[in-house]
Formats: C-alpha cells, structure tokens, sequence
C-alpha cells in the first residue's frame, strides 16, 4: 500500500458490513419518505442522511488509519445532527452530549495513530500490520488509546451513557441509523484493529477486559431495557446490551488458534453484527410508526395497537425474535457458536451471562407484545402506509429468516471453508 495518500480496499469483512449498512440504509430511505411530514425536516434530513451513508461507506471502505478517522468524524457529526432533528429540548441536549462524546471518542482515537505514525513513518493497515511484530509500549499505547476511543463511540458499558437519550430522542429513521449502523461503524474499527493490526498485543488478558466489559453491558443493558418506560428507550438499552455479546468474543478469539474453530468465531461475531442490524433497524422503524399513529410511545398504554397496526406489530414481534436469538436468526447461530467455543475453551463465566441476557430480553419483548395484543384499546384509527410498514417488515424479516439461512454464503465471503456449526 502507500505510504499516505487515499487508499480503499474491501475484503470479506467489508463487503458483508457493505451489504448490510446499504441495504438498512436503503429501507431507512424509503420509510423516511413516508415519515417525515414537514417540509423543513426534510430539507434538513436528506443532507445530512446522505452525508451519514457516505461515511459508513468510506469508513468500511478505508485502507488506513488517518481516512478512518475523517469518515469516523464526518459519521459522528452527522449522526449528531440528524438526532437533533425533532428540535426538542431533550433532543437537543442529548445530541449535544453525543457530539461531545463523539469528538473526545476520536480524538483519543486520533492520539494513537500519532503515536503509530511516529514510530512507523506510515497509516496504511497493511504495512502497519506487517510493522507491528513484537509487543512495544507505544503499541500498547496506542491499542489502548484508540480502542478506549472507539469504545466510547461504541457505547461498550460503562461508557454507554450517551446512547439511550439520544437514541430515544431522535426521529425514527434517524434512531434506527444510530443503532443499526453508526455504532456498528466504530465495532468495525475495533475488529480491525484487534484482529489485524495489533496481533501480537491482543492478549487474553487484554481480550478479557473487553468480554467483562461486554458482559456488564448484557446485563445492565437488558435489565434497563426491561424496566424502560417508552418503546423507543427499551429499543436504545437493547442496543447497549446486544454490543456486550460482541464484545463476548474477544476474550474467546483469543483462547481460540488460527483455524476452523477460529474462523467460525469471527464469522459467527459478523453474523451477529448483521443480524442486529437487520432486526434493530427494523424495530425502530416499527417503533417509529406506532409513535406517530398513537401520539407517544409509553409500552403501558399501548393497548390495542396489535389490532390498528397489524404488519407493524408483526415487524416488532420479529425483529424481536431475532434479537432473543430464536433460531433460525443469526444471532441463534451466534449465541451458538459463543457457548460452544466458550465451553471448549473452558471459559464456563459467559455461559450463564449469555442465559440470562437471552432470557431478559424475552421478558422484554414479551412485555411490549403482551401490552400491544391487550384489550384495553387507545383510540386509534386503522392505518396503513406501505411506504412505512413494509420497509420495517422486510428488514425485520430478514433479520429472522434470511440471515439464518445465509450462514454459509457469509463464511465463504469471509473466506473460511463453511464449519456447519463445528
């Protein structure tokens, strides 16, 4: 590669979180056509949405260091806009703080790959990777930097503060981006880095810090999730606990040698970051509807709404499905693979950790399934807006169904000769 100058490359890992991001993307395009009634929302969001787009694919895209950084900022800043969009006072105060969070994020990513280029004279990934033999403090310096950078924009517990209200408050088009895509863009980078670039750091007991990281974040998060008040915040603590279990396998990829055992790890990690995706889009974007069509999204009053909005309230009920990790989603497959290597590894603490994540997230889908079937109807009127609906159905539907069933597709993409669950 070059030593500076605008490199791209795309391998497997890119072109699947490619295929997913522009596939999101193109149903949150859609659904906001449908979502956005005044003209002045418009105007602002279309900009600013295709700037997000842009920048998800340069980020997945990018050879080295430094463009990283520019498309990590570009994503961070737009998606901060488009979160203040509703004009809100708690919308605006939330993104603020996400902005500021953002920008302390990358500029503690940013201090590392100082430090990277002082001592190699170069950013490229490659060249970097082929550099970095042997452990040095300045690069463990710059691991540490740039992964406690990343996992701030990440939201990794305890750092995920920032995310719930700004999640919560954005407009439905706009949460679903944040979820599904933004933070999938900084969960990216650390993959990279951990996998590539700084082999030989990536110890097991660095690895493990991450997984007990993840593991707090599976418990908090879906505890949280179940006691939320409104549909959309139960949506954002969901996302903060589904980031745990990716954080999960770190500490089991590094158990794990170079073969088959490992190349299922990371293709099962890269299912489960579809997967969610796919299911947490959609969710938010049902979400989002039943938001506009009841006035409010509070899950104790949302009675009836099986009844008014039939094919949205399936999309919740699957998209839901998927994040519980019911077969024949991707994250079954992915919770699979983690017990699995986690019990031939011997590392028998993220059994019960997964268990008890799958089943508080049943207990809260159930609740706002129980909630939305029960009788005591709010009154609302029958709609339909296929514009609407059927963006969340389809991604939704994807997330259960065809995800699952592409496990073998994925593992050649990546490159591994397809384990069949082995």
């Amino acid at each position: 590669g070059a030593p500076l100058g605008i490199a791209l490359r795309a391998d497997g890992l890119s072109a699947a979180m490619l295929i997913m991001v522009n596939l999101v993307a193109l149903a949150i395009s859609i659904y906001a056509t449908g979502y956005f009634k005044s003209s002045q929302q418009k105007l602002h969001f279309w900009p600013l949405w295709f700037l997000l787009w842009t920048a998800l694919n340069g980020l997945f895209l990018a050879a080295d260091l430094f463009n990283l950084y520019v498309m990590l900022e570009l994503l961070g800043i737009a998606a901060a806009a488009l979160g203040a969009l509703t004009g809100t006072r708690d919308a605006i105060s939330a993104n603020l703080r996400y902005l500021l969070v953002g920008l302390l994020g990358s500029m503690t990513y940013l201090l590392g790959v100082a430090l990277l280029y002082t001592a190699y004279g170069t950013m490229d990934l490659s060249l970097l990777a082929a550099a970095i033999i042997e452990p040095d403090p300045i690069d463990g310096a710059a691991l540490v930097l740039m992964t406690a950078g990343l996992a701030l924009k990440a939201a990794l517990f305890p750092m995920h503060f920032w995310l719930p209200p700004a999640h919560a408050n954005a407009p439905a088009p706009v949460s679903a981006a944040l979820s599904a895509l933004v933070v999938k863009g900084a969960i990216y980078l650390i993959l990279r880095l951990w996998l590539e670039l700084f082999t030989p750091l990536a110890t097991f007991s660095a690895s493990l810090a991450l997984g007990l990281l993840g593991a707090g974040a599976i418990i908090w998060g879906s505890w949280r999730a179940l006691r939320a008040a409104r549909l959309k915040l139960l949506a954002a603590y969901s996302t903060v606990a589904q980031i745990g279990y990716l954080f999960l396998f770190f500490p089991l990829l590094a158990a794990t040698p170079d073969g088959p055992g490992r190349d299922n790890l990371i293709a099962a990690l890269v299912l489960m970051t579809l997967t969610h995706g796919f299911a947490k889009a959609g969710f938010f974007l049902a979400a989002g509807l039943v938001q506009q069509q009841a006035g409010h999204d509070r899950i104790d009053d949302l009675g009836g709404t099986a009844q008014n909005l039939p094919a949205t309230t399936f999309a919740i009920a699957l998209a839901g499905s998927s994040l519980i990790g019911l077969p024949p989603s991707g994250s079954f497959i992915g919770k699979w693979v983690l017990m699995q290597r986690a019990i031939e590894t011997g590392q028998w603490l993220w059994i019960p950790i997964i268990v008890i994540g799958t089943l508080l997230a049943g207990a809260y889908v159930f609740r706002i399934l129980s909630h939305a079937f029960g009788l005591e109807p709010t009154p609302m009127r029958f709609v339909t807006d296929a514009r609407i609906e059927v963006p969340a159905l389809l991604l939704a539907l994807i997330s259960v169904a065809v995800l699952g069933l592409a496990a073998g597709p994925l593992w050649t993409l990546l490159g591994f000769t397809h384990g069949g669950g082995a």
